[in-house]
């Protein structure tokens, strides 16, 4: 599937009686990146999560290109082109590297697998591996090839840089950047490495306490110093 665009409209969702995100609304054009910051609990998996149909939508609307996706359980988000890589890195601890992947590969030939390779070759290394004999930076590799082997047309990503080496979110971060560039798809990314969010992103958002706090581009919001410390809590970036 190319790129799709995405649109969010006054969209306020939660858990059970308890809503975390209000009246959120934003759009993100085919084949763009956009960065979605804020502090610890303010909303940014929450927003991924709905977005998923993971969470109870109070209001609001969700189109993914033509497709009204706002009342569509998760299952057929992911069939129409939304794919979620959870901050939880949802692999299967007792299947191998190679058996997860084919849970990604949605009807995909096997030979297709090389794809997941070729973007991460550690996992080639480790594919017959169990799920639970990785690292986390190879389970976090696991988890994002297993999701961009079916060639969604959305990407979301909560936080995939949490906890890795240096060197390893390089090449996390070297690898999304060139699926974004090539228009295969558009992305989503939730993380708390501010620098590298801002190095990825064409456009950034700003969560504060589950509202839109904050939209410009990247290069505004290293010059916005105030929104840096106001909403970030850092005093400045580099």
């Amino acid at each position: 599937m190319p790129a799709m665009s995405l649109e969010v409209e006054n969209l306020s969702s939660g858990y059970g009686p308890t809503k975390v995100l209000e009246g959120v609304s934003f759009s993100v054009p085919s084949g763009c990146r956009l960065a979605v910051l804020g502090r610890n609990g303010m909303g940014k998996t929450t927003l991924l999560a709905t977005l998923a149909g993971q969470t109870k939508r109070y209001e609001g609307r969700i189109r993914l290109g033509e497709a009204d996706l706002t009342d569509a359980p998760s299952a057929t988000r992911a069939h129409r082109g939304l794919g979620y890589v959870p901050q939880a890195r949802c692999i299967f601890p007792t299947l191998t590297v190679e058996e997860n992947l084919f849970v990604g590969l949605k009807g995909r030939p096997r030979t297709a697998l090389e794809e997941a390779y070729a973007m991460f070759p550690r996992l080639k290394e480790r594919r017959k591996n169990l799920g639970n004999q990785l690292s986390g930076g190879e389970q976090q590799m696991l988890s994002t090839a297993r999701t961009i082997l079916g060639r969604p047309s959305v990407l979301l990503l909560d936080e995939p840089l949490e906890g890795l080496a240096p060197v390893i979110c390089e090449e996390l971060m070297v690898t999304f950047t060139e699926l974004a560039k090539a228009g295969d798809m558009t992305i989503l990314l939730v993380e708390q490495r501010i620098q590298s969010a801002l190095d990825f992103a064409d456009h950034v958002i700003i969560l504060e306490r589950g509202r839109l706090a904050w939209s410009g581009t990247p290069s505004e919001l290293s010059a916005d110093h105030d929104a840096v410390e106001r909403f970030l809590g850092v005093g400045g970036l580099h």
